[in-house]
């Protein structure tokens, strides 16, 4: 499998081999605890799979997850992280290079069956 889940209620799944940018990798398992424990997370972004057909990828503030939508126990949706930056521009900088890795390997921009997550 690709991906371990990191939240108790399946909500966020990480993938195994997480892009992550060079400002994020001083402090990721600082933000890790922090998003694993519900705490708010300083210009933390989170790079996931896109939510709709339309994007290649989203970018969301790590502190998305801590809106009570995110605390119900009914929640179907699943986010699948694939990068994790400190500050929007390294966000940004994180995106182009996954999309550019994705482009030069394959031709296309399907990243999640780049990545193996298949057509989910």
């Amino acid at each position: 499998a690709v991906l371990y889940c990191l939240e108790t209620r399946n909500i966020v799944k990480w993938y195994r081999k997480l892009y992550i940018g060079e400002n994020a990798k001083k402090d990721k398992y600082k933000v890790f605890g922090h998003i694993r424990k519900n705490r708010f997370c300083a210009d933390t972004f989170l790079i996931t799979l896109a939510s709709n057909t339309c994007n290649i990828l989203d970018i969301y503030s790590a502190n998305m997850l801590l809106q009570p939508h995110f605390k119900n126990k009914n929640v179907n949706e699943e986010i699948y992280v694939v990068g994790l930056a400190k500050g929007r521009d390294e966000a940004l900088n994180l995106v182009r290079d996954i999309i550019d890795e994705v482009y030069n390997a394959t031709g296309g921009f399907d990243i999640r069956e780049y990545l193996g997550f298949g057509n989910k």
